[in-house]
Formats: C-alpha cells, sequence, structure tokens
C-alpha cells in the first residue's frame, strides 16, 4: 500500500524539500496548495498522515487540528520553530500526536513518519476485534472506543493504545517507561511532556463519564487499571 502525506506549509521551499525527501521513501506525498479553507485539501487527499505548521495564515496549525480531528484520527505531526513549552501542550491539546521543531534533521522527520505510519497501521490491521469488559464499561479496540452508561468515549490512536496497554497489564503498576516504548517504539522519540498530555486528557474523558478514579497513579511506579 502507498500511504498518502499531507504536508500543510507556508514555505515553499521547505515543502519541496520535505516532499522530495519523504518519497524517497516510497511515500505518496501531496502539498497542500488550499491555504484558505482550514481543512485545505485535507478530504480530497485523504492522507494516512498531516506534517502540519503552526504558524499558517489564514488559519494556524491549531485551528486546523482541531477541524481534522472532527471527522479523521488520522496522525498529526506539529512542525514549527515556537518550540517553547506551551505551543507544545498546545499541539497535543489539539489532538496533535507529536511535535517536531525547526530547523529539524530530514532523517529524523522521515524516521517518525515511517514509525507513525508502522504503529498506526500495522497496530490497526492487527488489534484484537474483541470487546473487553472492564470497571462497568466495555473497551473496543479496533474502533477506538470505551463505552460506559450507553456514552461513547472516543480515543485518539495513543489514548487507544495506553489503553490497551493498561488492560493487558490489568491489575500491575505499568511504567511510564513501557508505556511510552509501546506508543513510540524507540526511546529516541520518547517525550515526558506529551505522554503526560496523553494521560490527562485519557482521564479527564473518564472522568467526564462519571468513571473519575478508572486509571489511578502510583507515585514513582506508573499507572494502573486495577
Amino acid at each position: 500500500m502507498n500511504y498518502k502525506i499531507l504536508i500543510v506549509e507556508d514555505d515553499d521551499v521547505i515543502a519541496k524539500q520535505m516532499k522530495l525527501h519523504i518519497e524517497k521513501w516510497g511515500f505518496e506525498v501531496f502539498i497542500d496548495s488550499n491555504l484558505s479553507n482550514p481543512l485545505g485539501d485535507f478530504s480530497t487527499v485523504n492522507p494516512n498522515l498531516v506534517l502540519l505548521d503552526v504558524n499558517l495564515p489564514f488559519y494556524n496549525g491549531f485551528f486546523r487540528c482541531s477541524k481534522i480531528r472532527e471527522i479523521s484520527k488520522v496522525p498529526v505531526i506539529f512542525i514549527s520553530s515556537a518550540s517553547d513549552t506551551m505551543n507544545q501542550v498546545l499541539a497535543m491539546n489539539m489532538g496533535g500526536d507529536d511535535f517536531i521543531c525547526k530547523p529539524f534533521d530530514f532523517e529524523i522527520l522521515t524516521a517518525k513518519v515511517n514509525a507513525f505510519i508502522r504503529r498506526t497501521y500495522d497496530f490497526s490491521a492487527n488489534s484484537n476485534n474483541n470487546m473487553i469488559e472492564i470497571g462497568g464499561g466495555v473497551f473496543l479496540p479496533a474502533e477506538s472506543v470505551f463505552v460506559f452508561n450507553e456514552q461513547r468515549i472516543e480515543l485518539t490512536k495513543n489514548e487507544n493504545r495506553i489503553m490497551s496497554t493498561l488492560l493487558e497489564n490489568k491489575g500491575t503498576i505499568v511504567s511510564r517507561r513501557k508505556i511510552m516504548e509501546k506508543l513510540w517504539n524507540d526511546d529516541c522519540f520518547v517525550d515526558e511532556n506529551t505522554l503526560n498530555v496523553n494521560i490527562n486528557r485519557l482521564r479527564k474523558k473518564f472522568e467526564e463519564a462519571g468513571m473519575e478514579t478508572f486509571i489511578k497513579t502510583k507515585k514513582g511506579q506508573g499507572y494502573i487499571i486495577e
């Protein structure tokens, strides 16, 4: 399968360099040509992964990502020279999956694209289709959904993988390192702050559904679903 990558970047030089480099790995790469639309060419291209700049004309990357998240769970990697912690946290809160700071190494960029494609689509193909009953609810890993009291809690890819990891080790404390390895496969791509954002976002979803203590923290050790 030729996976499709959509680059949303208003610097033509950078966008074309990214396109040329990523294409060497066999991906089908598109540069968004419709920046006046908050979704741009997303619906037309139907990409498997989006590389999204933060500072864009008409609508910034955060808003664009939020619009993508209304219709898709496709991986979104932010790329920006605005690399302070606040921008990275905002990117994750808007539904981003990772954040690469400019200037970046094209080899690192390509490695991350390859890793996200492999994890996302290999995982989807091999996901356990069986539902898992836990805490009065039902976890559907193949659909990235948790159902509780007739409420459907939609999960992102990272949240789904965190849930799968915790439930594979139900009743056992799972270390942060183990969760990060499950999420990113390679320690060089691990970001503590990103994990915090994903865990907090997941907890908030369960709390809003009435499951306040579903995921418990064991200080200095990790997390557990009992």
